[in-house]
């Protein structure tokens, strides 16, 4: 692995960029540039998740259907999963600082959009706007994490940019509810608007100057990535793997009404509990990735969410064990988030150092389409007439996880014959 170091994607590594290299403290050893990043995450995945839970009021005001207004949730992960790739190798050129801040600038503007919106045609575009902003900034925003610190701490980076997705989850997410339910739905979108201006302030200083772009190739040599199967091969184990734990979470709330027999006030609770499983999962992904590497740790958290996913079948029956399951269903279905976004980016760098950022950016549009995916496998499932039923999800999802877990096995057994491969040759260079 020591000739990745002399490629070009580390022009901008911390040994090259002392401001960003820098540590907070000694409590957390990671450069200030981190914390902006994670504060704009931390916007952005309240913007993504918040209209679930307004799509009534949305609805009843602008004179649709709930289920129209449901496209809203959907068009936004069309605009993450195929727009990102797109605009992130079109904007190759432009230095990650630039972009990044733009990348904000055009989020903020969205939600002003979103929060004026007297149609609801006008609110899509809004939506549509800020999701291409969502995929393009966690692209970028993992190239930049990765590049900030020592490559020990790589995947911690990601997994903390991401846990600012993660804690918007559990705590923006429910809290913008009740700002909408509360004052109105709009107001839930200026107050996006005030987190998304404090995520640009905080970019705009923490950001260091010197970040430069990545070398990168013509958009047409960036899609030349496209074919190479090492690369497709960790995008398909991140649609599918990630992806299997969305047949059972879509339906996470009916599950735990009908099946576990819980009040509504109560699965509230658990969904808040689910939250913080993902948090916890976030960060601990992060931290077993830089120990013992990213394909490794994959392995076994692939392996661990399958047996999870597989026992909620049979725990969600009983309200204690539930309890228990659902904790731990939220720790294992996102853990695996940094270090498969954490291993593409250096497989990129390896393989395809003139896509580094469109790759990425791919990856991010995986998760999304696993997540799409995995919804409409669940909504299968559960509809009946197949012999099926919603407490059939979990073992179905497990399924699918396997699944990423066989292309995993796959993908590491193809890095250590490389591996073992330029071993040979480099000891003859030498």
């Amino acid at each position: 692995m020591q000739s990745d170091q002399s490629e070009p994607a580390h022009d901008d590594s911390p040994g090259d960029s002392s401001s960003a290299g820098e540590p907070v403290s000694r409590f957390f050893p990671y450069p200030a540039a981190l914390l902006a990043l994670t504060i704009s995450a931390f916007a952005i995945g309240t913007n993504e998740f918040i209209i679930v839970g307004l799509l009534t009021p949305i609805g009843t005001d602008l004179g649709v259907t709930v289920a129209t207004a449901g496209l809203l949730v959907s068009l936004y992960a069309l605009a993450v999963a195929f727009g990102a790739p797109v605009i992130t190798g079109l904007a190759s050129r432009v230095g990650r600082r630039k972009l990044l801040l733009s990348l904000m600038g055009l989020f903020v503007a969205g939600n002003v959009v979103a929060a004026f919106a007297p149609t609801y045609e006008l609110l899509v575009l809004a939506r549509v706007l800020t999701g291409l902003a969502h995929g393009v900034f966690f692209a970028i925003g993992s190239t930049i994490a990765v590049d900030i610190v020592r490559k020990e701490r790589e995947s911690s980076a990601v997994a903390i940019m991401f846990a600012g997705l993660t804690v918007a989850t559990a705590t923006g997410v429910p809290l913008g509810t009740y700002i909408g339910q509360s004052f109105g739905w709009r107001t839930t979108f200026w107050a996006i608007v005030l987190l998304g201006l404090i995520g640009f302030v905080s970019s705009w200083v923490l950001l260091p100057r010197d970040l430069e772009n990545k070398e990168q190739g013509s958009f047409a040599d960036q899609l030349s990535a496209l074919v190479e199967g090492q690369i497709l091969l960790v995008l398909a184990m991140t649609a599918i793997g990630y992806g299997g734990t969305f047949v059972a979470f879509t339906y996470l709330e009916p599950i735990l009404r009908e099946i576990s027999g819980f009040e509504p006030a109560t699965v509230s609770a658990l969904l808040v509990l689910y939250g913080a499983g993902v948090f916890v999962g976030n960060l601990g992904g992060g931290k077993l990735s830089d120990r013992f590497g990213a394909v490794q740790t994959l392995v076994g958290l692939f392996a661990v969410q399958a047996v999870v996913l597989a026992a909620f079948t049979f725990t969600a029956s009983d309200p204690t064990w539930s309890i228990v399951t659902v904790f731990l269903l939220g720790v294992v279905g996102f853990a695996n988030v940094p270090p498969l976004q954490t291993y593409i980016v250096n497989k990129a760098e390896r393989l395809a150092p003139e896509a580094v950022n469109v790759v990425s950016g791919l990856n991010i549009g995986a998760f999304n389409v696993g997540i799409a995916v995995g919804a409409y496998v669940g909504g299968w499932v559960t509809e009946g007439g197949n012999g099926l039923s919603l407490v059939d999800t979990p073992w179905v999802g497990a399924l699918f996880v396997l699944g990423g877990l066989a292309l995993t096995v796959l993908s590491w057994l193809l890095d250590r014959r490389q591996s073992s491969s330029k071993t040979p040759s480099a000891v003859t260079s030498d």
